[in-house]
Formats: structure tokens, sequence, C-alpha cells
């Protein structure tokens, strides 16, 4: 898997660390944002498409993929999302985008959504894709919808447990979330499952992950928690994308919880597993595109 095509891969320093990103195309910049546990490569298809008519760029989280680890020491504080939406709005001025639409799924959507509250003058139009912010996801957590969602709080445990339980076979681990969160047959291909999981199987990335997950329950949810009770709430049009449950009942409403923070909202619900870029690319690219031509506000 070489990358995606078209699109210029490099490391671009920011506030002592690098951040790994691919870009192409030209006009209006768009930042595309993956998940746990993956890299950039979530975008290939989606940001192909949009490069025909936006400058996009797709980054590798901090610690993940190609990108360092934040800089300033060891710890969750780190990796809360504040720091990381910061990272992101000083990574595409260094790109010479003062003002970008952002785009997330999963971990990717958290920082998007941080980055669109902390910084409205910056971000345009904000995307997020399967996820809730993570005070609301917290919230609905209880009973066996612990069982599903394990992953959250395995990785916050103290360091450095689930980084050894991990570290035992992380093939196994992460291939376990690449492979019962996707429905559609093929849609992470034999050469990017494989990227997925090298990146992800070193013990600098799981350890990136276990704070990354550590920062979201101890620290996120609070600045979360702040934010509402000051009303704060998103200034810019919001897509909201998640996956059809089918029969499996949530145990939050995805619509009644971005309403709450966005009022001028649209949604899209899809078919498919968790991976929405890499199974609907078609339909995600289309939303995005629905959602970047909304005006722009002033």
């Amino acid at each position: 898997m070489a990358g995606i095509p078209g699109f210029v891969e490099e490391t671009v320093p920011v506030d002592d660390a690098g951040v790994h990103v691919a870009r192409g195309g030209s006009g209006h910049p768009v930042l595309l944002l993956h998940g746990f546990p993956q890299t950039h490569l979530t975008w290939r298809a989606v940001a192909a498409s949009l490069a025909e008519d936006f400058a996009v760029v797709c980054a590798d989280l901090p610690g993940y993929g190609a990108s360092t680890p934040p800089p300033g020491g060891d710890g969750p504080a780190g990796y809360v999302k504040r720091v990381t939406a910061a990272t992101m709005v000083a990574l595409m001025r260094e790109l010479g985008h003062e003002r970008f639409s952002i785009v997330g799924h999963d971990r990717g959507a958290l920082t998007a959504f941080r980055a669109a509250l902390d910084h409205p003058d910056a971000v345009t139009h904000l995307g997020v894709l399967d996820v809730i912010p993570t005070v609301d996801n917290w919230a609905a957590l209880s009973g066996v919808g612990g069982v599903f969602a394990f992953h959250l709080y395995l990785l916050a445990q103290p360091c450095d447990l689930p980084e050894r339980m991990i570290a035992a076979d992380p093939d196994v681990f992460f291939g376990h979330f690449l492979d019962t969160w996707t429905v559609e047959p093929g849609a992470i291909p034999a050469d990017v499952r494989a990227v997925y999981l090298a990146a992800a199987g070193t013990p600098a990335a799981i350890h990136a992950v276990c704070q990354d997950y550590r920062a979201s329950a101890f620290l996120d949810a609070e600045h979360d928690r702040a934010d509402r009770a000051a009303g704060r709430r998103l200034s810019m049009p919001v897509l909201a994308m998640w996956q059809d449950p089918g029969d499996l009942a949530l145990p939050f409403d995805p619509l009644a919880v971005w309403s709450s923070w966005a009022p001028d909202l649209r949604t899209c619900v899809l078919a498919c597993g968790h991976f929405l870029p890499e199974e609907r690319p078609a339909e995600v690219t289309a939303a995005i595109r629905d959602l970047l031509n909304q005006p722009v506000p002033r």
C-alpha cells in the first residue's frame, strides 16, 4: 500500500513534535482525522475524491501512525483532546490554512469536536463520524453496555497494565476491532490492515493509545462537562454520521446528543459497521460535500 494516489506525504514540525500528513488537491482546506486503531489511510477513498475540489489534509493523530507523541512529558495530559485539537490547528496554520473544515472519525472526531469548540474562528465546518462527545458517552454506558465498550475501560487502566497485556499479542488485540467492527467484506484490504497493525503494534504506539484513552476517561469528559455547564455550543454547520445499529438498541440517541451541541446540524445514518469511511466511502464523501457546501459562518 503506497498511500493515497496523488497525495504527498510529509512530517510537519508542530510545537516540537512531528505530525505526519498526506495532502493533495486545492481549494478550501479540509482536515481529515482517523480513529482507533488506524492511521490517515482510513480516508484513502474519501480523500482522493474530495481532492478533486478541495485542499485535503489527512493527519496521523499524535502517537498514532507516523506522528510522534506529544512533547512536554509522558502523561495522559499530553493526549487530552484540547491539546491535540490545538496541535491540529497549529498544523493547518503551518500549512498555510488559517480557516478550514475538519472531519473526524472515532478518536479523530473527538479531536475535531474539541477543535470546533475551542477554535471557532478557525473551524468553518465540522463533521463527526460514529462517535458522541466523551461526557455523553461515559454517561450512557451502564450494565451490559460495558461489554461492547470494554476497551474504553481496559485502555484507561493505570500504566502499564494494559500496555503489558496488549504487547503479548498486539495483532490479535487490534485485529479484533478491525475485524469485529467491520460489516462490509473487503472494506479493509489485507495490505491496509497490515499497515494498521504494524503502526499500532509497537511499544510506543501501544503506550500512546493507552494514554489517549486515559485522557478521555479522566480529563476530556471534564472539559466537555465544563463547556456544557457554560452553555458553549458549536457555531458552525455540523454533520453527524453514524452506523445503523440494526436490531441492537443503543444506550443513547445520537440525534438527541448532537442536537444538544449543534444548532446547525445535519445527520446521516448508514447501514454498515463502525468504519464508515472505508465501508461506505461514496456516501460519506457525498455527505461531506453537502456539509462543505453550507454557508461559511462569518
